[in-house]
């Protein structure tokens, strides 16, 4: 169970049922909050006739900031790192030399991030053997920084225990060829792998993509999708209220997160390789290719098809 500490507005209702003469006990139940809480909270302001929730607010600001640790960090440390650094001496290198010499240092994790941040201020990334090229580096394409996190999933959608939840990824054409493109989709459970052409990269054709697809399923079909923060996807608080569906966000630079699609974009490179022109691939074409696709038996599904599988989960849902 998680805990909060008070906010002021608690303090603040507390102080008056306080001086309403109302216990602790009765102050817990309105409040939603633990008896003790309360009793804590007062036994610490004992030196405040009566309870003054704004003092109270500034004591416990006072006890946050004392609690928070300073960290190791120290201009002494920082003028050792910094001299180590420019001896071209990697980050762990020097950790261990310090230890075996009984010097105090640091962790090389703590010397990365310390670096990363900016904070060895003598020195740069150019220091270090890799140049810093093994960090991720920030993504240059346009990204979405709001949405449900992956981590807010349910966890049955990552075991593959219920049926209705999809991943989604873009598959483009060759560089310089076209703005052609394709929307991908792939039910978790079943492996039905399904695929949309659409004219170009953005929000909305990927929002009537996404429709066409929702559309051709009964409903409880969808009831999930985990996409990366591509900007395409920006339409997903549209999706979430048209089709009640739930749209949630893998981290950047984490393509296993949702590697059914991954791999299942592998496949389809087999009949449109890299290089190809999506805004030249006919409809027909694209539908025998995901016919041949969720035909195949697989190993992970005891060696029946996609189509086998996800046809028996919508059996259940007529």
């Amino acid at each position: 169970m998680s805990y909060t500490h008070l906010s002021i507005v608690e303090r603040s209702k507390l102080e008056i049922l306080h001086r309403q003469g109302q216990s602790s006990r009765a102050i817990a139940k309105e409040l939603g909050r633990h008896p003790s809480t309360i009793c804590r909270e007062l036994d610490r302001a004992t030196s405040l006739q009566p309870y003054h929730a704004e003092q109270a607010q500034s004591a416990y600001v006072e006890r946050r900031q004392a609690s928070i640790s300073p960290g190791k960090w120290s201009e002494a440390i920082a003028i050792s790192l910094e001299e180590k650094l420019q001896a071209t001496w990697s980050p762990e290198q020097i950790t261990e030399r310090f230890r075996i010499q009984g010097l105090p240092s640091v962790s090389f994790k703590t010397i990365y991030r310390w670096l990363y941040a900016g904070r060895l201020v003598r020195s740069t990334l150019q220091v270090l053997r890799h140049k810093g090229k093994r960090q991720k580096p920030a993504e240059t394409r346009g990204k979405l920084a709001i949405g449900r996190s992956i981590s807010d999933r349910p966890k049955e959608v990552r075991s593959r225990e219920t049926f209705g939840h999809w991943e989604l990824d873009t598959v483009v054409s060759g560089r310089g060829k076209s703005k052609g493109c394709v929307a991908t989709l792939i039910e978790r459970k079943t492996r039905l792998y399904t695929a949309i052409l659409m004219p170009d990269r953005t929000a909305l054709s990927m929002e009537i993509a996404l429709g066409v697809a929702i559309s051709q399923y009964p409903t409880g079909t969808f009831l999930t999708a985990t996409a990366d923060r591509g900007k395409e996807f920006a339409c997903y608080a549209n999706l979430e209220k048209s089709y009640d569906l739930h749209v949630y966000f893998a981290d950047p630079y984490s393509s296993w997160q949702r590697g059914s699609n991954e791999n299942a974009n592998g496949l389809l490179r087999e009949f449109f390789p890299k290089g190809t022109d999506f805004a030249k691939v006919e409809d027909e074409d694209l539908a025998s290719s995901l016919d041949l696709i969720n035909h195949r038996p697989r190993k992970c599904l005891g060696w029946r098809t996609a189509h086998e599988s996800f046809t028996e989960e919508l059996s259940h849902l007529v």
